[in-house]
């Protein structure tokens, strides 16, 4: 009989399957270039383009047309809420694991930076010897002493006040005298001051009185004061953001700037939209904002319980932000609005 022939396993790698390991290098069907085509192929192009669509309105946000619902204006109030989108962005890229989308994202997080990355950034600084306060009370304000109080309690030079009720006219009076000993009301409209005020006299920007201008007689010398009020805004489905009687008052109240004879202006109160809204660029384009060059944070106003925009504004020319802030909630709607400023 002939010998047996001794069994030999078989050498690693001459089966079929490893064959097949070896020439898909052990990556099973796919291989590497599934995994290139995972990170910078079809899995990256949807997070890649709403980077894109993210990055738009902000890049094209000073040249958004109002023709259509005053979309333009509507975008610009929310403009820095666009962080959300970027955030969001980021993670889907991180999930996605694709270099595209994480190259993609970084277009629209860099814009926003570039455009908002300074409002963070705390520019307060000391030397101010002028500190005024503006405040939208809230016509329905249910306790007025407690607002006039807290507004007391901030030690400002001067207090603007919007929307303020008739009844509750008597309870500022009383509260503030003491340490404002001059003061006038026009309409819905007060100034108190620790200064004298001369030459109040109503603005007109709408029929009736939502605007004042006093000069103010600081050590230092007159600064001419505009205490306004504008157009309330809505937003409605059909219509959009209609915003056409703030605008139109607000291209009064401009006008009334442009006409004033001091070199020391200071513009406040409630303008029912923010500086980067286009339409109140003929008012806020020839002013400064003490929040943007002198504040900390985006200083949101409204709604004082959460506020998602600032729409309470100190606008200045002729003099230096040097401190920019908001104060607590007084029972308003609105947040006060404070500056510092050097004359």
């Amino acid at each position: 009989m002939p010998a047996p022939v001794p069994h030999r396993p078989a050498r690693r790698g001459t089966t079929r399957r490893g064959a097949a390991e070896r020439g898909t290098g052990g990556r099973g069907a796919g291989g590497r270039g599934a995994g290139r085509r995972g990170r910078y192929g079809p899995r990256g192009w949807p997070v890649a383009v709403a980077a894109l669509l993210c990055t738009a309105p902000m890049v094209l946000s000073s040249y958004l047309p109002n023709a259509v619902g005053n979309l333009g204006s509507l975008c610009q109030t929310v403009l820095p809420w666009s962080g959300l989108g970027v955030l969001l962005l980021l993670c889907c890229a991180a999930v996605r694991r694709s270099v595209l989308a994480t190259v993609a994202v970084l277009v629209p997080v860099l814009v926003w930076t570039v455009l908002f990355g300074p409002a963070l950034v705390d520019k307060r600084s000391g030397g101010g010897d002028f500190t005024v306060v503006s405040h939208n009370v809230n016509e329905q304000n249910a306790d007025p002493g407690r607002t006039a109080r807290a507004l007391a309690a901030s030690g400002a030079d001067v207090l603007a006040v919007e929307e303020l009720a008739s009844r509750a006219q008597e309870t500022f009076r009383r509260e503030l005298a003491a340490s404002y000993p001059y003061s006038q009301v026009l309409g819905g409209v007060g100034v108190w001051s620790k200064y004298p005020l001369e030459e109040v006299e109503p603005v007109e920007i709408m029929p009736w009185t939502r605007a004042l201008r006093a000069t103010v007689r600081t050590p230092k010398g007159p600064v001419a004061l505009y205490a306004a009020h504008l157009a309330s805004v809505r937003v409605h489905p059909a219509t959009g953001f209609a915003t056409a009687r703030r605008n139109e008052a607000a291209a009064r109240l401009a006008e009334a700037v442009r006409a004033e004879r001091l070199a020391r202006v200071v513009v406040l109160g409630d303008f029912n939209g923010s500086v980067d809204d286009s339409a109140l660029r003929g008012l806020t384009g020839s002013l400064r904002s003490a929040q943007r060059e002198a504040g900390d944070g985006f200083g949101f106003t409204w709604p004082a319980a959460f506020p998602v925009v600032r729409i309470d504004q100190i606008l200045v020319s002729g003099v230096t932000p040097r401190a920019a802030w908001t104060l607590p909630a007084t029972g308003s709607d609105h947040l006060p609005v404070a500056a510092s400023l050097r004359l």
